[in-house]
């Protein structure tokens, strides 16, 4: 059996807007923060993240997630207010600049942020805490918008002290079909739900391989999946144990390459959607899976 599969014929409607995850579809980081662990305060310039967007549109990306506020650890909280004005102007400016067809995906917990980024153009609410804040179900089945479910344990401030799995890839599983049936009870629709097992959230080094070696198994759940890897930690720590430590000690841009074949590999095992810092390469690797994946011989 060949390595390259093609992926589920999973499709996610926003709006009028119909996003076909039969074959993969690259997103690109946009974070409008002043203290991301990668990027912080690049782009949190209105017209930065514009060039920045159209830069990873040219380069392949047909989603671009908007961060307003940092999850890494130990991040502090953003106000409401503060969040709306770094996020909502900029899904303002793309949506002028750059029309309907890319789609938009807020990277926010926040309710409040979500519905005035809806109201703004945004199509895809990517959460990280599951719809677990208070009134995020309730505005999610409200305004009918596909939903990114992320496992965590916790919050960014003690998510790593809850890194403890009896079996990680079984668990993780567990913890999104619960999770699926709370947020579906509560309105939210199944067929606008994309999973996210959540790597860089609640688990350590060990958890992170046997996650990425063992991806297929969370296709029970029957649902289309995000992979987003990018310049995390995991990703110099396998570096560092390859005695790669040269790259390993540098700034997490270095991290690409193996976040790339991480990416591939998230592909193999039926993840249509990687999210990344590095859009061109990662594009060039989609490229070539997708090549395979659906070469038949001459």
């Amino acid at each position: 059996m060949s390595l390259f599969q093609p992926l589920p014929p999973y499709k996610i409607v926003s709006r009028d807007k119909t996003l076909d995850l039969s074959s993969p579809h690259v997103m690109g980081i946009l974070n409008v923060t002043p203290d991301s662990f990668s990027d912080g305060g690049q782009f949190n310039a209105v017209d930065k993240a514009l060039t920045h967007c159209q830069k990873m549109i040219e380069e392949g990306a047909s989603i671009i997630d908007i961060g307003g506020e940092s999850t890494r650890p130990n991040a502090d909280t953003v106000a409401t207010n503060d969040e709306i004005q770094r996020v909502v102007p900029v899904v303002q400016a793309i949506r002028q600049q750059c029309g309907n067809d890319i789609w938009l995906s807020i990277d926010t917990s926040n309710p409040a942020v979500m519905q005035a980024a809806f109201e703004a153009g945004a199509d895809i609410w990517n959460d990280v805490r599951a719809l677990k804040r208070e009134g995020a179900t309730a505005v999610a089945a409200e305004l009918d918008i596909p939903v990114m479910l992320m496992h965590m344990r916790g919050e960014p401030t003690t998510m790593n002290d809850l890194a403890q799995y009896d079996e990680v890839v079984s668990d993780v599983t567990t913890e999104l079909l619960a999770r699926i049936q709370e947020v579906t009870s509560l309105g939210v629709k199944q067929e606008k739900i994309i999973i996210d097992p959540g790597f860089g959230f609640a688990k350590n080094y060990d958890h992170h391989c046997a996650l990425l070696s063992q991806l297929e198994q969370l296709k029970v759940l029957g649902l289309p999946m995000m992979f987003g890897i990018s310049r995390k930690r995991f990703l110099a720590e396998v570096l560092s144990k390859s005695d790669v430590k040269a790259v390993a000690n540098t700034q997490a841009v270095e991290r690409d390459a193996v976040g790339t074949a991480a990416g591939i590999f998230a592909l193999q095992q039926g993840a249509s959607i990687i999210r990344t810092h590095n859009v061109a390469m990662m594009q060039q690797a989609v490229a070539l899976w997708h090549q395979l994946s659906t070469y038949h011989g001459r």
